[in-house]
């Protein structure tokens, strides 16, 4: 059964609002829906830039997979330009690249036909009596790509820019030191979460549970500081530490010049995290496998390991298997049938709240 016009109608007067309805969580059929209507129109994670730092790198990834499973490719080109191309070969779907490495151009391994790095089409033998070739249609198809700091996001229909979307975070960090970042591969976690995609992100979007399911972390922030900042497709929730633990300090005139933050936790619509503490950042990227499963992937940069483990920035294992037990438990009780909806707290749930209203003006588009 398809989603109706009323599952994805939420107040946008948070005080008489009432959440999406259970079974949004549960049904494969919105599940699909949300492929098209929600993934393939915004911005998603790709990689991080050292997957294409030199001339020649390229770089096969699958675009959601479980959900989107669109093959794509990054690319370096001899100028030192980044691009994001289709993986599929324009003569009969073969992938193109299948190993990440490095290319002067890139071959099919099928039928021989050759392209350079930015996807145009070089090459294909046994064509030679084919009329009207080649065109525009046998290169690989371009994708959108926007680059913030060290990270790579693409888009295969994107509803907005990656400016717009982009932009509140870009000014709010800009005093960081993000040059110093270095990749830590063996810190990289992937998370198996039983439960809707959208279920993790409600969790994600609010403090609101800290006191009662992360006992560790409100140890160390002071919860009546948290705050919730809401821009146009991303949130933001800044947390004070508390005295003696990590914070950051930023220079008059900057917001925050003020206050101890202890993290900064940028969500992007739909599925993109960017958690900011002393030590360095988090990407937090999840993956939508079905309507009930979720990967999460945690990829730590940074930039002063000396507090690593420490503050808000610390304990990340045993924060994220609080909150999958959390997530889980609550995929089994949204599938009651007793439960439709629920409300929101305007004190502490306005980030869920604009998710919501963001998720269902994209399902009714």
């Amino acid at each position: 059964m398809s989603s109706s016009a009323s599952d994805f109608t939420i107040d946008p007067d948070i005080r008489v609002a009432r959440t999406l309805p259970g079974r949004i969580y549960s049904d494969p059929a919105v599940f699909l829906e949300q492929r098209d209507r929600v993934f393939a129109r915004t911005w998603q994670f790709a990689a991080h830039d050292g997957a294409v730092r030199e001339p020649g790198q390229v770089h096969p990834f699958t675009l959601l997979p479980g959900a989107l499973d669109e093959p794509l490719l990054l690319t370096r080109d001899a100028q030192g330009v980044v691009h994001a191309l289709s993986n599929v070969c324009t003569h009969r779907g073969t992938p193109v690249i299948e190993r990440p490495g490095r290319e002067t151009q890139l071959r099919c391994r099928y039928h021989g036909r050759r392209f350079a790095l930015d996807g145009r089409f070089v090459s294909m033998p046994e064509f030679e009596e084919a009329r009207n070739f080649p065109s525009p249609s046998d290169d690989l198809a371009r994708v959108a790509l926007g680059n913030w700091q060290r990270f790579l996001m693409v888009s295969l229909a994107p509803a907005m820019t990656f400016d717009d979307l982009i932009a509140p975070m870009r000014v709010r960090l800009a005093h960081l030191p993000f040059d110093r970042l270095v990749f830590d591969a063996a810190g990289a976690r992937d998370y198996s979460v039983g439960a809707n995609w959208a279920l993790y992100v409600d969790n994600y979007l609010e403090g609101f549970h800290i006191p009662y399911v992360h006992h560790g972390l409100a140890s160390v922030i002071d919860y009546g500081t948290y705050a919730v900042e809401l821009d146009r497709h991303s949130v933001l929730q800044v947390a004070n530490a508390k005295v003696g633990e990590p914070s950051f300090t930023a220079p008059e005139p900057h917001p925050d010049a003020r206050r101890t933050v202890a993290a900064y936790y940028y969500w992007l619509f739909p599925t993109t995290m960017f958690n900011v503490y002393p030590w360095g950042l988090s990407v937090n990227v999840v993956s939508p496998l079905a309507a009930d499963q979720t990967r999460v992937t945690f990829l730590p940069f940074v930039w002063d390991a000396g507090l690593r483990g420490k503050g808000a920035g610390g304990g990340l294992d045993r924060v994220e298997a609080e909150d999958e037990a959390i997530v889980e438990a609550v995929q089994h009780g949204v599938r009651s049938r007793l439960y439709d909806r629920g409300r929101y707290s305007p004190t502490r749930e306005t980030g869920v709240h604009h998710f919501h209203r963001l998720l269902a003006e994209f399902m009714r588009a």
